[in-house]
């Protein structure tokens, strides 16, 4: 998931280890399904993530049973066609500033320095997201700028398009996003959300401008897969 304003457990940062060597030594350096053009480490049943998270728990990869993944071990629906569709229109982004919003794997952010964006910022709050973000912009040969903590409650921030993959698959975290969204519109900043149609999207704010056939995390091995779409969040309507 591109949608990582929820964080990960907060760790003792003496007792757990070093997040960059963690993820170079156990995750796999991997091609995006939806977008070969880019590589991003990625969790897989070995990986141990839980030493990340809590250190003090035992591996559980005796049985196979991998925890349940930080949400920037892997690329997320909402992600994956947000940047499919900037790969596909590099003009969406080029020459602008852009910022990542909720970046986990920093998928998007990346797809948008390839494709000619002047500056791409990634805000992560998870610290092991913020580590593996770097490292995966490094593997694809762009830079990226984070920031690492939550910047919706405070003003838009000095970009021309903000990017959101999967920041509404939960209640307190859409009805946190939306009003930054919306500072951002006021500001003249364009918003473009992708998601594959998660319960808390505010369908009534979005326009559809593309929709693609993606895997989504979490979805079972043989499941039919389902469009997901990328709009723009529009305005909300004043009336005279």
């Amino acid at each position: 998931m591109n949608d990582c304003l929820a964080g990960g457990e907060a760790v003792d940062p003496r007792s757990s280890p070093d997040p960059v060597a963690f993820i170079r030594a156990n995750m796999r350096l991997m091609p995006v399904p939806p977008l070969p053009e880019i590589r991003l480490y990625t969790a897989h049943p070995g990986s141990g993530l839980r030493r990340l998270t809590d250190p003090e728990e035992e591996d559980t990869e005796a049985d196979g049973n991998e925890p349940q993944p930080p949400y920037w071990a892997y690329a997320w629906a909402g992600g994956a066609v947000l940047a499919r569709y900037i790969v596909d229109r590099p003009r969406t982004v080029m020459g602008r500033r852009v910022l990542d919003l909720g970046a986990g794997s920093g998928l998007v952010g990346i797809a948008a320095a390839k494709a000619g964006a002047s500056e791409v910022i990634a805000a992560e709050i998870d610290r092991n997201g913020v580590a593996a973000l770097g490292l995966n912009a490094a593997a694809n040969g762009v830079t990226i700028t984070v920031i690492g903590e939550d910047i919706t409650a405070g003003p838009p921030p000095a970009a021309d398009l903000i990017v959101a993959g999967d920041v509404f698959y939960d209640q307190h975290v859409g009805e946190r996003v939306m009003p930054f969204l919306d500072r951002c519109l006021a500001a003249g900043i364009d918003v473009l959300v992708g998601d594959p149609g998660r319960a808390w999207l505010p369908r009534s704010r979005l326009q559809l401008l593309a929709e693609y056939i993606v895997p989504d995390f979490g979805e079972a091995r043989h499941a039919a897969t389902k469009p997901s779409g990328v709009f723009s969040l529009q305005p909300v309507k004043s009336f005279p």
